[in-house]
């Protein structure tokens, strides 16, 4: 089997693509039952016929663990029906009894089948392994077992030769305030272990503390560290990169700022190095390891795990690791939930929390102490928000489970929280009436600002407020509310008298990027006028656009367009033909959302019937906002959603027997 290329790219959910043909009749049930897409039947037949197994039980098992790294999951269990049994797609309902195979005689064939390897030491050229329970395609074992084997050897590998004294004294330099306890815990952390997990909930922190532990380790670790800052879109780059200079041109001693100096941030991809013709391998890895001396990962809770697994594998040994991000928030929309299984993880060793005990503050519970055994500092400190703001005890109660008291902080109201609570299926236009006078406001200033040539004032309105939905299809979906918010900001707008372009998309709102030609003053169908916020949908190395980056296209002052991203107080600027493929982004699903922040957010609840509906999505919505979020739904998709946690099935936060 080495060598062995499976696609698991999502597949045409229409209901056409939906049915596998000529599968066995197991595979054909579940896939019938919208349990299985035709994909993972397919991948699953194709290598039963490869190493002769044709037990339908063991194919289906694999045709379930192909379809949990599509979901997320790095791999399956096969004795948590209530999680296989969930259909797919946006617009399913939950299905009816399935013939499940009897549980022992299931797990007894996929470990005696030629497609499974079974334990760690199981043989390398299976495609499947079986590990304690756990079912996975063998690639997202090994890069499992790799991330697990670098964090516990940095874990139980202590930094030697660090000057107690002046670390004690570069701490209480950068972290003077009393309240600071937790942000010293952190620093000590970064300089006496080679992994520091840092987490907390919106507004505690998490940044202005990695400029001040940069400058700590200059001083104590240094000087002339090589330090490198990621994160892993453009967008979520760019953020750390302003924030942390901001923090540290504030720093009351210039020897401090000129250590740390004015830091550049990139995306983890761009920091590895591209490889030609390959999209999951890159320059730097266990061969040719990256020069830094720390790096700094931001938004971590959107690092897949194999991409994780290049990163630390690309890191030297004695290189420090610095991962910074919400474990509360929704994961990476690819396989694994690497931030949050860091934090759940049981401890491997005392080395750190020993080390750092001089800087453990007063009130630490047990399951902190565990967690400090893991090299996890929670900072809990609410720093940004204003003080009557609701966000943050909104969260709050969405992240510990409690819908009664979501509901209670969304029905108080105030002015930095509504819920427009419907009746029905379908909005009426009186529940609309917030959402479109928002959109309104802050797209008809877009688009003025566009048609004036003014990129600043545009990037700053195209944040102003953001339309936010769980689904990309369907009556509560991206493509329905996208074409929606358009309709009304181009009336709000009006007609552009300026350059005489029109405001048309076409169809569905996409334009491809390279080759495509840009009519500046042609008719209502050029994809290329004035005010048009823009979604880029890949990475692109020329440009250096990423995946999830926003811009927004603007007047160039000489008739002519240009698109605009990035920071508004240095744009930058790119001509529509050079442009990655993009999308229009009136709306976009909470996934996109990671990583930024708007002024003002709204978010359109789907029914509670939605398997979308998660906790970790409403959360994450909902701390996108810095000034005032709405919550357009019912109740009962309030409490669905709080109440649902997201199911990531994983194996490294379990010990392996």
């Amino acid at each position: 089997m080495t060598g062995l290329t499976l696609s698991l790219d999502t597949p045409d959910r229409s209901a056409d693509a939906r049915l596998a043909l000529h599968a066995g009749p197991l595979l054909a049930e579940f896939n019938a039952a919208g349990v299985l897409a035709a994909a993972d039947v397919h991948v699953a037949e194709r290598l039963g016929r490869l190493t002769g197994e044709g037990d339908e039980r063991v194919l289906l098992a694999v045709a379930l663990a192909v379809r949990a790294v599509r979901s997320g999951s790095v791999c399956v269990r096969l004795d948590d029906l209530d999680a296989l049994a969930v259909p797919e797609g946006e617009d399913t309902v939950p299905v009816g009894p399935l013939p499940w195979p009897e549980a022992d005689a299931w797990a007894a064939a996929v470990q005696a089948s030629p497609v499974v390897a079974v334990g760690v030491d199981g043989p390398a050229d299976r495609p499947a392994r079986w590990v304690d329970g756990r079912l996975y395609l063998d690639r997202y074992w090994r890069d499992e077992l790799l991330v697990r084997r670098e964090v516990d050897a940095r874990l139980r590998t202590p930094v030697a030769g660090v000057d107690d004294q002046r670390l004690a004294g570069a701490v209480r330099r950068l972290f003077p305030d009393a309240g600071d306890d937790r942000q010293r815990l952190a620093a000590a952390t970064a300089v006496l272990s080679r992994l520091t997990v840092l987490t907390g909930g919106p507004g505690t922190g998490k940044t202005t503390t990695v400029a001040r532990v940069l400058a700590v380790l200059q001083d104590v670790a240094g000087p002339d560290l090589r330090i490198a800052l990621a994160a892993p879109t453009g967008k979520a780059a760019a953020r750390l990169q302003e924030a942390v200079r901001e923090v540290v041109a504030q720093f009351a001693d210039e020897p401090d700022r000129v250590r740390v100096g004015a830091p550049e941030a990139t995306t983890v991809h761009r920091l590895l190095g591209w490889k030609a013709g390959s999209s999951t391998r890159f320059r730097h890895d266990a061969e040719h390891h990256l020069p830094h001396d720390v790096v700094v990962v931001d938004e971590t809770s959107m690092v897949s795990l194999p991409l994780m697994a290049r990163l630390l594998e690309a890191l030297r040994p004695e290189a420090r690791l610095v991962l910074v991000g919400d474990p509360d928030q929704l994961a990476s929309v690819e396989a694994g939930a690497v931030l949050g299984d860091l934090v759940a993880r049981p401890p491997v060793a005392e080395v750190v929390e020993r080390a750092v005990a001089p800087y453990e503050p007063a009130g630490l519970t047990e399951p902190e102490r565990r967690q400090l055994r893991g090299s996890v500092v929670r900072l809990t400190t609410v720093h940004r928000q204003e003080r009557d703001s609701q966000i943050l005890p909104l969260a709050a109660a969405i992240r510990d489970g409690d819908a009664d008291a979501a509901l209670a902080v969304l029905r108080t109201g105030g002015p930095s929280v509504q819920f427009v609570e419907v009746a029905g299926d379908r909005l009426t236009e009186d529940e609309m009436r917030s959402v479109r006078e928002d959109a309104e406001e802050a797209g008809a200033d877009l688009v003025m600002a566009a048609r004036a040539g003014d990129a600043a004032r545009a990037l700053r309105a195209l944040e102003a407020h953001r339309l936010m939905l769980a689904h990309r299809r369907g009556p509560f979906g991206v493509a329905h509310w996208a074409g929606l918010v358009e309709q009304w900001v181009t009336e709000a707008a009006g007609p552009d008298r300026g350059t005489g372009t029109g405001t048309g998309t076409g169809t569905d709102g996409r334009t491809p990027g390279r080759g495509a030609t840009a009519h500046p003053r042609g008719p209502a169908t050029s994809p290329w006028y004035p005010g048009r916020p823009l979604l880029v949908t890949a990475n692109d190395r020329e440009t250096g656009l990423y995946n999830g980056d926003t811009g927004v296209v603007v007047a160039d002052g000489d008739g002519g367009v240009v698109t605009v991203f990035g920071d508004p107080r240095e744009p930058m600027r790119v001509r529509p033909h050079r442009l990655p493929p993009v999308e229009t982004v009136h709306a976009m699903t909470v996934h996109r959302g990671q990583g930024s922040q708007f002024g003002r957010v709204s978010l359109i609840l789907p029914a509670a019937t939605s398997p979308l509906l998660t906790r970790e999505l409403l959360y994450t919505a909902v701390t996108r906002a810095r000034n005032f979020v709405r919550v357009v739904g019912t109740e009962e998709s309030v409490r669905k959603a709080v109440r649902t946690p997201v199911r990531r099935a994983s194996g490294l936060r379990e010990p392996l027997s």
